[in-house]
């Protein structure tokens, strides 16, 4: 990959999220699972919607330097990983 004059490398390669989920940190769990199963598409079934908020939370939870933010996003990908079973 060649870098552009003045493009530093950190910036190709950073997590750029696809849509906005209104998820939050300081929220409690129901309310930021509710977000995040909200930004899913409608029109999937149920269980394809849970697979995907499961993956929104996890993607946050492997960028994310912070741990509280890592923590409770792992969590919430588990909820939703374990409501597929």
């Amino acid at each position: 990959m060649q870098l552009l004059k003045g493009e530093d490398m950190n910036k190709k390669l950073w997590f750029k999220p696809r849509d906005e989920t209104g998820w939050s940190k300081n929220q409690s769990p129901e309310v930021r699972r509710r977000h995040l199963l909200s930004a899913t598409d409608k029109r999937k079934t149920l269980r394809k919607r849970y697979l995907e908020a499961g993956r929104k939370a996890l993607a946050l939870a492997n960028v994310t330097k912070d741990k509280v933010t890592k923590k409770k996003a792992r969590s919430d990908a588990e909820y939703f990983f374990k409501k597929l079973r």
